[in-house]
Formats: C-alpha cells, sequence, structure tokens
C-alpha cells in the first residue's frame, strides 16, 4: 500500500501544512521523572499515585513499577541522589539535567529523614507519556469490566498510523473472547486509511474445531463475532473521520458521541524544501458512492450523540463511555451472537461419509 496521510489535526481543513526545516533550535536541559503524581502533605511531597499500565504492559513500566522497587503510594519521596526535597520548589526541581539518569530516591512512610528512610537506585524516566496513557487505557479497560461483569472489553486507538495498528491489534487480541467490544477512537490524531482496521473488526467467522483436550477453537482465531459500537469526538480527525465512517458503511455497530472533527483530506508527494521544511497541499479529496461530497469541513455524525458535558466529568466521569457501555448491554441482551453447538461425533465405522455428515 502506499504512504498516504490525510493532513494532521493542527492543519487547515484544506490540508496545507508548513514545518519548519533549518532554524535555529534553543538549548534543552532534561527533567527526570518518576511517573507518579505528587501532593504537599505534612510538609513534605508525598507520592499520590504511580501510574502504570497493566500487568502485561512491559512497555509502560515506570521506575517505581519495576520489580523489586520498594516504592509505595502513600510514601514520601523526602531527598534525590542525597539532596533534601525542598518543598518550597516543585518536586521537579530536584531531578533538573536527571532525565534518563540513574539516581538515588531517600523514601519513607514518614514525611522526615530518619533511620526507617529507604534508599532505592532507580533509573529515570525524560518522557512519563507512556505509563500515564496505558494507565488511562487500563483504567478505562478495567472500568467498562467492572460495569459489565467482564462480558465487554474496551479498545482504544489513538491514531490510524503504525502506533495505532500496533495498539489496536495489541487489546484486540488480549480480549477477542469478550461477548462485546467498545472501541475508543476519541481524539484520533489520523494516519493513513484505516480500511484494516474495520477488516478486522468485521472478519467473519468460518467454522468451528473440535478438539478432544480442551475447548473448541474458533477460526479464524483473530475474529471477533459480538456487538460493537465506536466512541468518537470532535477532536478525531482525518484517519479518524474516516475510521467511524467506515465502521458505520460496513455495517460493524453504533457511534456514540459527537461528531468527527471533518478534516478528511490527504496529501502526498509534496517536495521537500532544500532547507529540509516542506509545504504541503491537498492532492486528493473525499467523495461519497453517491457522487456527493462527504465529511470534509463537517465530519461524521452519531448515531447516538452524548455531549462530553465537563459537569458529568469531574472526578473522571466520563458520560460517553458510560452511554457505550448502557448500549452494549442492551445489545447482548437483544443481539447477543451464539456459537453453534458441538454435534456429535460422526459414525465412521463404515465406508465413506455418511449423506448427513456431507
Amino acid at each position: 500500500m502506499p504512504e498516504i496521510w490525510f493532513a494532521h489535526r493542527h492543519a487547515a481543513l484544506s490540508g496545507s501544512e508548513i514545518r519548519a526545516g533549518d532554524v535555529e533550535k534553543a538549548p534543552t536541559v532534561s527533567v527526570g521523572m518518576l511517573g507518579v503524581d505528587y501532593r504537599l502533605h505534612d510538609g513534605a511531597y508525598q507520592i499520590a499515585k504511580i501510574y502504570r499500565g497493566a500487568v502485561w504492559d512491559v512497555d509502560a513500566r515506570g521506575p517505581l513499577g519495576q520489580g523489586g522497587v520498594d516504592v509505595h503510594e502513600g510514601d514520601y519521596l523526602l531527598a534525590v541522589d542525597g539532596v533534601p526535597l525542598d518543598a518550597t520548589k516543585d518536586p521537579w526541581a530536584a531531578f533538573v539535567s536527571k532525565g534518563g539518569k540513574i539516581a538515588t530516591l531517600t523514601v519513607s512512610d514518614k514525611p522526615q529523614i530518619d533511620d526507617d528512610a529507604r534508599h532505592i537506585v532507580v533509573k529515570l524516566l525524560d518522557n512519563e507519556r507512556r505509563q500515564r496513557y496505558r494507565s488511562w487505557i487500563e483504567h478505562n479497560r478495567a472500568y467498562v469490566a467492572e460495569k459489565t461483569g467482564g462480558r465487554v472489553g474496551y479498545i482504544y486507538v489513538p491514531n490510524t498510523g503504525v502506533s495505532g495498528q500496533n495498539d489496536l491489534f495489541r487489546q484486540f487480541y488480549g480480549q477477542v473472547e469478550k461477548e462485546a467490544l467498545i472501541i475508543d477512537e476519541r481524539w484520533n490524531g489520523g494516519g493513513q486509511i484505516p480500511t484494516r482496521f474495520v477488516e478486522l473488526l468485521e472478519r467473519p467467522m468460518a467454522n468451528y474445531w473440535a478438539v478432544r483436550d480442551g475447548h473448541d477453537w474458533s477460526w479464524p482465531p483473530d475474529s471477533h463475532q459480538g456487538p460493537k459500537c465506536m466512541l468518537i469526538n470532535g477532536l478525531a480527525g482525518s484517519g479518524g473521520d474516516y475510521f467511524p465512517f467506515y465502521f458505520r458503511m460496513r455495517g460493524v455497530g453504533k457511534l456514540i458521541g459527537m461528531r468527527t472533527w471533518g478534516g478528511l483530506v490527504g496529501y502526498s508527494g509534496n517536495p521537500r524544501l532544500i532547507d529540509g521544511g516542506s509545504i504541503t497541499a491537498p492532492t486528493f479529496a473525499f467523495y461519497e458512492l453517491d457522487g456527493t461530497w462527504g465529511i470534509e469541513g463537517h465530519g461524521v455524525d452519531p448515531d447516538i450523540e452524548v455531549i462530553d458535558d465537563p459537569a458529568l466529568m469531574t472526578d473522571g466521569g466520563d458520560p460517553q463511555l458510560d452511554a457505550a457501555i448502557a448500549h452494549m448491554l442492551d445489545e447482548l441482551k437483544r443481539n447477543p451472537y451464539k456459537k453453534p453447538a458441538r454435534p456429535a461425533y460422526p459414525d465412521r465405522s463404515g465406508m465413506g461419509v455418511s449423506e448427513e455428515d456431507k
């Protein structure tokens, strides 16, 4: 497939972008990070939350999530490399120039250094985005599982590029046995044309294999037959516009949330400038099978509109996700997938195959 990219959501709807080339860059200084939230308590910085993904997310284990590291939520961070933290400054001031480096942390369950304080050696992060991102996905997955008794799975797709494909597949295979799936593409940053994403989600079942020593196998093994829906919002665009468009066109499920961004216009083959920068111009536009223009400048409308009301989002509330959960539970009542019963093994004692087994 040729490499074809849609306009990023920060571009104008025309698909035009200007990217800097040979320009001066200011010096930067790294800051070490632990992948945690702090709170000031009893005059010292306490570790309020440690961000980590699921237990299988080996790529999202921060310094305090490694095996054998004796630091827990509620502990106080009292010193870094032997220098006590100054509670009148941000906690990150103690980590300036330490990003990606080894550091010794002094921690305790008390807000002062004494004989009970522990000294922990860790390698600091210089970016904790992955830990926070995986933690958010795992929180949503666990929330959906709790609210549905484990019947419904949750998959987040951040874009339609390589990382989006990776996230879709890594989450899909782990939840393919769920009775229903919620596909969340809110804030989808686009990328390539995501036809293969939808083809995975609508892949038909061909047959089952009866095995002697366990549960029957479904084939293909990467096929999910239960009901599905997709969460969308106004900050999903470009390939993030096409994903819900094709999802609905193929009849995979309902779209829930708010209308998408409406930037489905592509550019391809724009040469770079001599200084390494670039100026892109739209080179292809989307129109529908009925011969009308669609999506660009408008977006994809939801089947079930749910406004992301900030008043309902306090303390981590997510009215759109709640609506998707309710819809999937209703679909499981009305239209669940029913696996065929395994037939009795045929009598092969004679010659050939009987008429009923052909």
